[in-house]
């Protein structure tokens, strides 16, 4: 019987355990796997803000830093949205969300594939896309919650320089939910969550979708 695929869509910003037990799921099941981190690119830039920090080639290569050598396992840039983002709205009555769910399928190989969420709403809309999704519940465990803890581990330890305090923050258990390869990324990135630790975050929500301020309109 031919192996079918299994397409993930998600934000993996950053990639966490949780996203390594849905994988590793999928691949248990037998299927070929297709990881597709999203992208909010203008003017062929990806652009990065407080809630989407780690780029592209990152992200990538956290991924790969727990699945590298699984011949089963195929991360794409695919899934890349080009500003203005509104054109993308609203989904499935947009023309440029269809153009986009065709975008995600032309590197598919296998003839028959689902799609993987936990979140009802999602199952929905991939489900009027006609990308197949599969039942699911939500595992524990989320990228923003981790996010959290990266950038209180910066204010902590701006607070502490302040106070002429020089015991170095804990880690505050981020790397407990992050595997080893990737806390290693981020600690070699570390100036990445510093950047966005102190900004604003540039990031609109609409429709349920987190969208940059940035190249939106």
């Amino acid at each position: 019987m031919a192996r079918m695929a299994a397409i993930y869509l998600a934000h993996l910003n950053p990639f966490t355990n949780t996203h390594r037990d849905i994988i590793s799921l999928l691949l248990q099941r037998d299927y070929n796997v297709y990881i597709y981190p999203v992208r909010f690119l203008k003017n062929s830039k990806e652009i990065n803000t407080r809630s989407f920090p780690f780029p592209y080639h990152i992200r990538k290569a956290m991924i790969e830093s727990v699945f590298g050598n699984n011949k089963s396992v195929t991360v794409s840039a695919d899934y890349s949205l080009v500003s203005p983002f509104v054109r993308y709205l609203p989904p499935l009555i947009s023309p440029y969300s269809w153009i986009l769910r065709n975008q995600i399928l032309r590197n598919v190989r296998e003839g028959k594939f689902i799609t993987y969420t936990g979140d009802v709403a999602e199952r929905i809309t991939l489900s009027v896309f006609r990308l197949n999704p599969i039942k699911a519940r939500r595992l524990a465990g989320s990228a923003s919650a981790v996010k959290d803890l990266l950038y209180d581990q910066v204010i902590s330890e701006s607070s502490s320089n302040h106070s002429n305090d020089k015991h170095r923050p804990s880690e505050q258990n981020w790397r407990d939910k992050v595997p080893n390869g990737v806390a290693d990324l981020i600690n070699r990135h570390w100036h990445i969550v510093e950047k966005f630790a102190r900004s604003s975050d540039s990031t609109l929500k609409v429709i349920g979708m987190k969208i940059p301020k940035d190249g939106f309109i």
